[in-house]
């Protein structure tokens, strides 16, 4: 028996929200049981009033808005909970095809990923300007270097997610849970893959692009963060080898300079090579000691796994 949930985080979606659950499946071929999961961001309109009247199983209700990230990761503690095999997760104005669902969790299906990314065709959307365009092909390509993977899509929302994946997850961004959940399984090792999947009609503005500064900024900010968490040493060797290179050519500057019998001291020149050099090593310090640091939390992952595990095996038990 394989359970399906999808999962959609809500937040003011009165509008849209009943177009998305119109389109959403109830059977699925190899799926024995399809549920649909809303979670409610603390929202104000008639959001819940929609998702009731046209019969969503589950609802997770958060007290105040928490974002994005934060309603990402509570839907899918309760699919966990719920007894999910597999996770859907589609976004409420209805901008992925629900038809595509099945091309979604076939990979999963056969054994040959754990997390599925669907792919955009970022290029026919009309709706997306060519900065915007620009940004997600810019941001995708960075993500495939920080997680090494392959997905061209990073940002897109509609996933599916195997049971073993979901309880491997972890988002500590506030943001968005896109960008982190890639390069984590990336890092972590679990296999991911991306399948070509279509868009629905235009209904609203995104809500998490609300301005491109900002959504580079904080794109940024996320992708470093993960980066620093999951290849501290790696992400610090880098860093330091920037001043530690320039210290040093600075110090050979000045080594030539004195062993040509100039008459200038040249001092302010050691001083900056003395410097640079120094804050290098510094650097390359703080990435051994995050290194150490990484294996306690590889440990506790692993501790919060069998935690996860034996949690959601609790409840399944209590619900037969």
């Amino acid at each position: 028996m394989t359970k399906l949930i999808i999962q959609i985080p809500c937040y003011n979606e009165a509008e849209t929200l009943g177009t998305t659950l119109s389109a959403l499946p109830r059977e699925i071929p190899e799926i024995s049981c399809v549920e649909w999961l809303i979670i409610d961001d603390g929202s104000t309109d008639k959001t819940l009033a929609v998702a009731k009247e046209f019969g969503v199983d589950r609802i997770v209700r958060l007290n105040h808005n928490q974002g994005l990230a934060k309603a990402f990761m509570a839907g899918i503690e309760a699919c966990l909970i719920a007894g999910a095999d597999i996770i859907v997760n589609t976004d409420a104005d209805n901008q992925y095809c629900a038809d595509d669902i099945p091309k979604l969790i076939a990979p999963i299906l056969l054994g040959r990923a754990e997390i599925v990314i669907g792919t955009r065709p970022i290029h026919k959307i009309k709706h997306f300007s060519p900065t915007k365009k620009f940004l997600q092909k810019l941001g995708s390509w960075v993500v495939r270097l920080a997680s090494n993977t392959d997905i061209p899509d990073a940002p897109s929302g509609f996933r599916a997610i195997s049971r073993e994946a979901a309880m491997q997850l972890n988002v500590f961004n506030e943001y968005t849970y896109t960008l982190e959940t890639i390069i984590q399984a990336g890092q972590k090792g679990i296999p991911i893959t991306a399948v070509p999947i279509r868009t629905n009609k235009y209904l609203r503005p995104s809500r998490l692009v609300k301005n491109i500064p900002t959504y580079i900024q904080r794109s940024l900010f996320t992708i470093l963060r993960i980066f620093m968490t999951y290849q501290p040493l790696k992400f610090f060797t880098i860093l330091g080898s920037i001043p530690f290179s320039l210290g040093t050519l600075l110090g050979i500057r000045w080594l030539i300079f004195f062993l040509d019998g100039t008459t200038r001291t040249r001092i302010p020149s050691l001083i900056l090579a003395a410097i640079l050099i120094i804050t290098g090593v510094q650097l390359w310090l703080f990435g051994l000691v995050a290194d150490l640091l990484a294996v306690n939390r590889k440990v506790l992952e692993e501790i919060q796994l069998r935690l996860r595990r034996a949690d959601i095996e609790g409840s399944r038990s209590e619900e037969s």
